[in-house]
């Protein structure tokens, strides 16, 4: 395999893998209020004119956000004693979440793929990959003095990492989002474990709307075409990687739009050759990134791709990838995106 796309292939298995677990948040939320509707005075008893004797109002003290307990995506509940300050984040999804909820002050290190925003690039490294290895600096994370570690769950971030920073006393929380939906609770779940829950709540209600109205204006646009997604492909061995069953990816693709191609397998991301010449795309979408930069020349030279339908009538498109693919609030730039270039 190719430097190119084995750098491809491990962001892209970090963020497509699929496992449906449920995020909880009850833990750490507030019961809600029930409010009266203006005018009500929630009595039938005739409103009485007379100013009623004054009488001393206390303020009401206000709640303390932390201590916090979190409850992660691997349902492991997490005790926060109080506001983490040195915060390290394991996966790229994870330092844009955090970037974007006002607490990029606050993150001493990250993954060496975490490439967004700009300032996120600069800041040191301690986590890696060593061929398809993850390997995780522990001595460095600890000299760092974190106060919280968000990592990336089904085994992105090595399981015995995490178990080796929660004995040395080190709050961590695993994510990972198999669906939209998980996306936007994992936004409200880091919020929570940072202390700027009303930020996320915000965050996620405005990406919900974005991504509610984006999918109902394709849902009109026509008959959804068959779309193949590209995740990655292997000029070396022919290998193509398609977005997994039930992956958030394919849904990114179905909202956008589109009969979404996968590889049928919810744990799989290669397709064969034939599998995709049988389900003949119309569309072929290139999700292109740093690492990984196909042309819709090179795809049309491909041994044997030229019996789809989508390189006979030149729809080969390009989308950028981490937009798409990679699951925190740039989610909604992404579906519009997706949306634009199966629907020019």
């Amino acid at each position: 395999m190719s430097a190119s796309a084995r750098a491809h292939r491990l962001p892209a298995v970090q963020a497509l893998l699929a496992v449906l677990v449920a995020v909880i948040l009850a833990a750490c939320s507030s019961g809600g209020t029930t409010s009266l509707p203006p005018g009500a005075t929630g009595s039938t008893v005739p409103a009485i004119t007379a100013s009623p004797a004054p009488s001393a109002t206390a303020e009401p003290t206000p709640v303390p956000a932390f201590p916090v307990s979190i409850t992660d995506d691997e349902g492991t509940v997490i005790e926060i004693a109080t506001e983490p300050q040195s915060i390290v984040s394991l996966s790229p999804a994870n330092t844009e979440i955090l970037f974007e909820l006002g607490a990029g002050d606050r993150v001493v290190a990250t993954d060496n793929a975490s490439d967004y925003p700009a300032e996120a690039a600069d800041l040191p490294d301690v986590i890696a990959f060593e061929g398809f290895t993850v390997v995780v600096d522990i001595e460095r994370i600890v000299a760092l003095e974190a106060d919280l570690v968000v990592a990336a769950g089904l085994g992105f971030t090595p399981p015995d990492a995490v178990a080796q920073l929660r004995e040395l006393g080190i709050p961590v929380i695993v994510v990972y989002a198999p669906t939209v939906e998980a996306v936007l609770s994992d936004i409200e779940l880091i919020g929570a474990a940072i202390g700027a829950s009303d930020a996320a709540s915000a965050l996620t209600a405005t990406m919900r709307a974005e991504i509610d109205a984006i999918s109902a204006a394709v849902a009109s646009a026509g008959t959804p075409p068959r779309v193949f997604y590209e995740v990655g492909y292997d000029g070396i061995t022919g290998l193509i990687y398609a977005p997994a069953a039930e992956s958030f990816v394919a849904e990114m693709v179905t909202l956008a739009g589109a009969e979404t191609i996968t590889t049928a397998d919810p744990n799989s991301y290669e397709i064969p050759l034939e599998v995709l010449i049988t389900a003949d795309p119309e569309v072929i979408v290139l999700g292109v990134n740093a690492y990984y930069m196909p042309t819709a020349a090179e795809v049309t030279a491909r041994p044997g791709w030229d019996a789809m339908t989508a390189v006979k009538s030149g729809d080969i498109r390009v989308v950028e990838d981490t937009e798409v693919t990679r699951p925190g609030p740039r989610l909604a730039t992404g579906l519009r995106n997706l949306a634009s270039v199966i629907w020019p």
